[in-house]
């Protein structure tokens, strides 16, 4: 394994460990217990990775191949069962933390693909498969509504914008760890600064209100 395989492992475990800790977070608050915590926790962070290796038709997916990313999950549920009664108040860890692993994981699935020889445009789809599936299941088996699906937020944009750089990166010869590493800070700071300050992208038809109050105060739905 070249230095370069070594750093996109690392790469997706940390993605993996920021998405689990995510699941573990909304277990948490939707009061599962600690079995639950671990696979809501396995769910968001395998989930995508899965998905990516299935398509690609990688054999056996990573997560299944390789026991080093079962430790994640389990580190996650730990973390979150001993610490959780300390910083429940704190209800933006599990964006932050989403975000941490959408950053990464939007990163690691283009680069993957790209190394099985798919090209730029369906590489930069795969990666952001990689990136939102395991958080679409994640909300899913929790009964959320999908932050994919919020119309309040953005999320598979955040996550296009770090597979089309990657890719982009790629293609030039350009792309690093270092240059990586940078996609992925960007791709952060992107999505919870859109979260933070409410950015949305237009809604599917031109002439819809969102849902929420109009100026008098009064709530209003779709026209």
């Amino acid at each position: 394994m070249t230095a370069f395989d070594v750093a996109l492992v690392w790469l997706d475990l940390a993605g993996v460990f920021f998405f689990a800790v995510s699941g573990s977070l909304l277990a948490a608050r939707k009061q599962f217990d600690i079995v639950g915590s671990v696979l809501l926790a396995s769910l968001v962070a395998l989930g995508g990775g899965v998905i990516r290796d299935i398509i690609i038709n990688a054999g056996p997916p990573a997560a299944f191949a390789n026991p080093v990313y079962v430790l994640p999950p389990l580190l996650a549920a730990a973390l979150v069962y001993f610490l959780f009664a300390n910083v429940q108040r704190f209800t933006s860890l599990l964006t932050l933390f989403d975000a941490g692993g959408l950053a990464l994981f939007c990163i690691t699935g283009t680069v993957k693909a790209l190394s099985a020889e798919l090209n730029p445009f369906a590489a930069v789809l795969l990666g952001v498969t990689t990136a939102v599936g395991g958080g679409l299941l994640r909300d899913i088996t929790a009964n959320e509504v999908p932050g994919l699906f919020n119309a309040r937020d953005l999320y598979a944009i955040p996550a296009f914008l770090g597979a089309g750089l990657t890719a982009v990166l790629w293609v030039s010869g350009t792309f690093s760890a270092w240059t990586a590493v940078g996609v992925a800070v960007l791709v952060f700071v992107f999505r919870v600064t859109a979260w933070r300050r409410g950015w949305h992208a237009p809604l599917a038809v031109r002439g819809w209100h969102r849902f929420g109050l109009d100026s008098t105060g009064k709530s209003r739905g779709l026209d």
